[in-house]
């Protein structure tokens, strides 16, 4: 049984349950919480992954209490109806900790895809930090997509035989898109001249609504008023302390585009057309380098070190003066930029499916609920 209820999840298990579907004997129910209802069917849709059951649990204005509250027994009734050997959960949602804890009260081990991501700060990223710490507690076998991610679950005490070094699905998904027929004839909301320079921005971090966000909007009205050659596309979350920050402060902004969210697709094709990403967003710093893309990432910490140690990313906080200061070096710079341009990923080699694919199978398909 895979769970997922967001983008990003069903981003980075949809390669997950092809490789799976793929292999003979092997029965996969897909469960949805929709926690992120309209962008999960897209993201699901690019991968022809349709749900077998859709727990609905997602309503307006829902906090994380009332979310946690609603998927527990949900779960609790799709792991009893279903009787899975394992449950395949990706990532740090609420989804995750709450469907990995179902799970556990019924004895079912969990399979914990991209386990070990670790920023060290309890509330920052929040709250997917304890969420994915709290998984790890619950987690019978871990799939860390890099070296880093290991290293971090052993401090913890995980037992090295259940950590399994696998790569990041997100480069799989990538791969299969990139390649597709969609891919090259997806439309694009906005036309884009390959004379002029294009940044595309993504914010929708909780730990950066208010002062931060504000800030941050005023230091990419500072970036294109210093810089005519440059325009700005902002796909607005809809999270309503994201637009009415974001509208209120840049609506009118001369060449800043603020558009819709995004379906997967065209993102990525946006992405690929642009001259560096500027980002506040997790899986955002792991798509961008496999296109070459720089990344100047919004946020105090980072859980993907990687992308920072291996120079295709650079924390620059939060704060106006220095997201200007670092989009001013890779804009007036070239070599800045040409070290930061290399289209190669930290994060694997686009064959992670199917190592987990293998690895469920060596582990749980000759014996059932083993711990």
């Amino acid at each position: 049984m895979t769970v997922l209820g967001t983008r990003p999840e069903a981003i980075k298990l949809a390669p997950v349950i092809k490789a799976l579907r793929a292999r003979p004997g092997v029965e996969t129910t897909v469960v949805s919480t929709s926690q992120h209802r309209e962008l999960l069917r897209q993201a699901l849709d690019v991968f022809e992954v349709t749900p077998d059951v859709d727990l609905s649990v997602m309503q307006p204005g829902q906090t994380l209490e009332e979310l946690t509250v609603r998927v527990l027994p949900a779960m609790q009734q799709a792991i009893a109806a279903g009787q899975p050997d394992v449950l395949v959960v990706q990532g740090d949602t609420t989804t995750v900790f709450v469907a990995s804890l179902a799970a556990f009260y019924q004895q079912i081990p969990v399979a914990h895809v991209e386990a070990g991501l670790r920023s060290h700060h309890l509330y920052n990223p929040f709250p997917e930090e304890a969420n994915r710490r709290l998984t790890s507690v619950l987690t019978t076998l871990h799939f860390a997509p890099t070296e880093l991610a290991r290293q971090n679950l052993l401090r913890e005490g995980v037992a090295d035989a259940h950590i399994a070094v696998t790569g990041n699905t997100v480069v799989d998904a990538l791969h299969l898109i990139s390649r597709s027929a969609r891919f090259a004839t997806a439309p694009l909301p906005l036309t884009i001249d390959p004379t002029r320079r294009l940044l595309l921005v993504t914010l929708h971090r909780r730990e950066s609504f208010g002062g931060a966000l504000r800030d941050m909007c005023g230091a990419l009205r500072q970036i294109t008023a210093s810089h005519p050659g440059v325009d700005v596309v902002i796909p607005v979350h809809r999270n309503p302390a994201v637009q009415d920050a974001v509208l209120e402060e840049l609506s009118g902004v001369e060449r800043v585009s603020l558009l819709e969210p995004l379906d997967y697709v065209t993102f990525l094709r946006i992405m690929q057309a642009s001259y560096f990403v500027l980002t506040d967003s997790g899986g955002v710093q792991e798509e961008a380098p496999v296109f070459g893309r720089p990344v100047l990432v919004l946020r105090e910490t980072t859980e993907r070190q990687e992308a920072i140690d291996a120079g295709v990313a650079r924390l620059v906080g939060t704060k106006g003066e220095n997201i200007v200061s670092a989009a001013a070096e890779l804009l007036d710079d070239r070599s800045a930029y040409d070290r930061m341009a290399r289209a190669t990923s930290p994060y694997g080699d686009g064959h992670a499916s199917e190592r987990i694919a293998d690895l469920l199978m060596a582990r749980f398909g000759h014996e059932r609920h083993v711990s």
